[in-house]
């Protein structure tokens, strides 16, 4: 996941927008203890934009205490999720196309170019991740019973369990991850990162 920032590229900034860096404070008591307070403050999203404020008054700053949090979510979320993963098992793509099928409900199968519109990937990597899963005995192709050129896939016996397995150990601990918001606090920041993502997605389109 590519976080915003003072650097581009895949690699997303730890801190935000030209966030300070530890600052390599010395053991040194209460001395140290307020250096370190701190430098946290100035690495916070706050702390950022007031920095940004400070060195560059009417720097456009008023983003920075939506965004920073958001990639740093981000990086938590998807580091601690792929360790999750590994203890499992399984890697990202492969739950990606089990998952899709599991929630597809009985008899677990949609066509290639099903999967390929609910993952929101390409047709080739659609392609590579079902190969790659047969190989496994995750999942099963044939023919499309309908006619035409179309073909299906399927979830196997082993390719089932291995979701169900991967499905509660990756959405218990998220669960977990998010007790610290109430259900009532869970809610409306739900409905405001769906309000947020639908006017992102209408001005500058899905980037899957």
């Amino acid at each position: 996941m590519a976080e915003p920032g003072d650097r581009t590229g895949a690699e997303p900034p730890e801190d935000g927008v030209g966030a300070a860096d530890d600052g390599g404070a010395a053991d040194g008591g209460d001395g140290a203890a307020a250096d370190e307070a701190s430098a946290a403050g100035e690495r916070s999203a706050a702390g950022i934009a007031a920095a940004w404020q400070r060195e560059r008054p009417g720097t456009p700053t008023d983003s920075i205490e939506i965004v920073t949090p958001i990639w740093r979510l981000a990086k938590l979320f998807a580091d601690d999720r792929n360790r999750v993963l590994r203890a499992a098992g399984i890697d990202a793509a492969t739950l990606d196309l089990l998952a899709v099928l599991r929630r597809a409900g009985a008899p677990y199968e949609l066509t290639t170019r099903e999967l390929t519109r609910r993952t929101l990937v390409t047709a080739g990597a659609i392609s590579q991740r079902v190969a790659r899963a047969e190989r496994e005995g995750l999942v099963r192709r044939c023919p499309d019973p309908a006619g035409g050129r179309a073909v299906l896939v399927a979830l196997t016996p082993d390719g089932h369990a291995l979701v169900e397995r991967s499905v509660d150990a990756v959405l218990g601990r998220e669960a977990a991850l998010v007790t610290g918001l109430s259900a009532t606090e869970r809610g409306e920041l739900s409905g405001l990162l769906d309000r947020l993502l639908t006017d992102l997605r209408g001005r500058i389109g899905p980037t899957d």
